[in-house]
Parts: C-alpha cells; structure tokens; sequence
C-alpha cells in the first residue's frame, strides 16, 4: 500500500469539502457562472504566484499551455461547472454524492486504457465504497434528490475522473503544482466567456455578489484551498496511486462535509461516520497486493 500517496488523496479530499458549504453560502448571492469563473481565477492567480516563489527554474511561457488548457476547460472547467449546477439545484449533500460515484468512472477509465484486471476482492471493495459513499451522503431509497441535477453530478464525475487521469498521463516531467497552473488556465477559459455573456445579458446566473470580509474569507476557502491547494495534492495522489484509488478518497466528502458543518452547528449523524467507517474498509481491501498495480508514468497510453 502507498501510505503516502494515500496521505495526499485525504488531504485533497479534505480540502475539497470545504467548497461545498462555503458554496452554498456564496450561491445565495452570486450567480453560478460568475463564481465559477472568480474561483477558476483566483486559482490560477495562486498557482502562478506559488511556481513564481517555489519552482523559479519554470519558464512560464515554455510550459504546455494550450494542451492543459485542452484538459482543464474540458475535465475540470465543464466538470466543475455541471457539478455546481447540480449543487444549485439538489444542495450540497446531493452534489457530494454524486462527486462520489466517481470511482465508477475511474475505474472504467483504467479497465478500458490501463489494463486493469477486475479480481472479485477488487469489486467488492468498489461496492462498499459505492454503499459507504451512499450512507455518508445520506441518501434513502426513494430520496427525491435523485433528478436531473444528481445526473448532472454524475456527468461531472465521468468528466472529472477522465480530467484528472489526462493530466497525469500527458504532463508525466510536470511538477504537480506547474500540472495545476496549466490545466487551472483551461477551466478559467471554458467558464468566462459564457460569464461575460451572461452578464451583458443580464441572466441571473451572471449575478455579483457583494464582498464584504465574509463572503471574501469564504472565496479564498473556496478558491484556494478547495480547488488550487486541493488540485495540487489530487494530482499527486493520482500519480502515485492511480485514478481508481485516488477516486475512492472522493467518496469520503460527505462525511468530511458534515464534519464541517457539524463544527458550525449543524447536527452529528451517525450513519454517515458508519458509510465513512464502510468506505475505508473498501479502500483499504482495494489496495492489498495485486500482479498488475495501476501507476502512471511518462509514455502510458
């Protein structure tokens, strides 16, 4: 087991939840294409600033721009932005799950490109993953959150786990931070076009919300450490422990979310401790010793 890789996928996944509910309070008065397209920025701003004081050596002009914004606009620019459509419309606990199906798409992403072989003792770690992520975001049978804004969640996921793969695969002599910087160009780009549409034509989704100490102090959380900090160590995680793997951590977030808000004042939930409790077996059952381990490295197809 990579104990290390595992380290960064949690602390990626941690970090992730705090978007959701600083999101949820930032939607109550910006409008989806304008705070997608702030927090992209405000990412790429700090990603640039971080290889201008911790990688000196890069030359900013020289790096893949065009690829990764390629990758971005499409895998995480696209993704992010359905994903927070299904926010607006479901809430966050139903956003997270579908966040959290994402292992399904992971790993059919490394059974279809990376040959990986599905034992029995690998499914069943994929389904209580699934059935922990299930518990922890709190669904029921017949929860009426399973609409068009939970399939939107799920389509991000698909986009998402193809995003995160790509750029492992196609930038393997990146560092993770400059691999960030790159692909953080794209999603900019993808959103802020339809923002400044959106915003000539005065559509709700291009509202701007004020930005008084609160709102600016849930923007950095959201921008920063949610997606740019986050981001960094995602993809770390992924190149040490392979989409399939990493995707399992994500299944974790409502449980990470409710602790969060729990630390607000929101109420404790036991099922939810027990679905995060379901997931770790599964991901821990995931990672004994295989003939084939997934790991990603340059010239992989």
């Amino acid at each position: 087991m990579n104990i290390r890789g595992n380290i960064f996928g949690a602390t990626a996944i941690i970090l992730f939840a705090t978007g959701f509910p600083a999101a949820d309070k930032l939607l109550q008065t910006w409008g989806i294409l304008t705070l997608i397209a702030l927090r992209n920025l405000l990412a790429l701003i700090l990603m640039i600033s971080l290889i201008f004081f911790l990688e000196k050596s890069v030359v900013l002009r020289k790096l893949p721009w065009l690829k990764g914004f390629w990758i971005g606009g499409i895998g995480f620019g696209f993704g992010s932005l359905l994903l927070l459509i299904a926010q607006a419309m479901t809430g966050a606990t139903t956003a997270a799950l579908a966040a959290a199906a994402m292992p399904v798409f992971a790993i059919g992403l490394e059974v279809a490109l990376d040959r990986r072989r599905l034992s029995v003792r690998f499914l069943l770690a994929v389904a209580l993953v699934l059935f922990g992520g299930a518990l922890a975001a709190g669904v029921t049978v017949g929860d009426s959150s399973i609409s068009l804004g939970f399939a939107l969640g799920l389509l991000a996921s698909g986009i998402f786990a193809w995003g995160s793969r790509e750029t492992v695969k196609s930038f393997p002599s990146l560092s993770p931070l400059t691999r960030t910087a790159v692909t953080t160009s794209g999603m900019f780009g993808f959103v802020a076009i339809p923002c400044f549409v959106a915003m000539f034509f005065q559509y709700s989704w291009s509202a701007v919300g004020t930005l008084d100490i609160s709102n600016v102090g849930l923007l950095i959380i959201y921008a920063c450490l949610a997606l740019g900090i986050s981001q960094i160590f995602w993809i770390k995680a992924v190149e040490e422990i392979g989409i399939g793997i990493a995707s399992f951590h994500l299944n974790v977030t409502p449980f990470y979310v409710m602790i969060i808000v729990y630390l607000f004042g929101s109420d404790w939930n036991w099922m939810q401790v027990l679905g995060a409790a379901i997931l770790t077996v599964g991901t821990l059952l995931a990672q004994l010793p295989e003939k084939n381990p997934i790991h990603y490295s340059a010239g992989q197809s």
